[in-house]
């Protein structure tokens, strides 16, 4: 599996992007997919995550009510709708793809596969 991150920018406080996530290489629609960020010098930690069918969503209470993540299982891609963006918000953001797992995790020894990161920077 090959997974592509794009969409991260500079961006002002307040303001807001929306990252995509591409990925080839298996059944796009057999693997959960969750999103990452590591911010300098902390350790990498989940955002959120949706189930193979997009019939599940969970989001960490950090960014809850304030981005929305879809997929499209026909054009393999997940996207991740981020608004009210934060100075904290900065980070490399990832996204992985989950195979084996029966219900959608948040940890990260339980993702595959990782794309490169792109790079979200909130300017206060």
């Amino acid at each position: 599996v090959q997974l592509q991150a794009s969409g991260g920018g500079l961006v002002q406080t307040g303001g807001s992007l929306k990252l995509s996530c591409a990925a080839s290489g298996r059944t796009f629609s057999n693997y959960h997919i969750g999103w990452f960020r590591q911010a300098p010098g902390k350790e990498r930690e989940f955002v959120v995550g949706i189930s193979k069918g997009g019939d599940m969503k969970y989001y960490t209470r950090s960014v809850k009510g304030r981005s929305t993540i879809s997929r499209d299982n026909v054009e393999n891609t997940v996207y991740l709708q981020m608004n009210s963006l934060k100075p904290e918000d900065t980070a490399v953001y990832y996204c992985a793809a989950d195979l084996s797992g029966a219900k959608l995790a948040n940890y990260r020894l339980d993702y595959d596969y990782w794309g490169r990161g792109t790079q979200v920077t909130v300017s206060s």
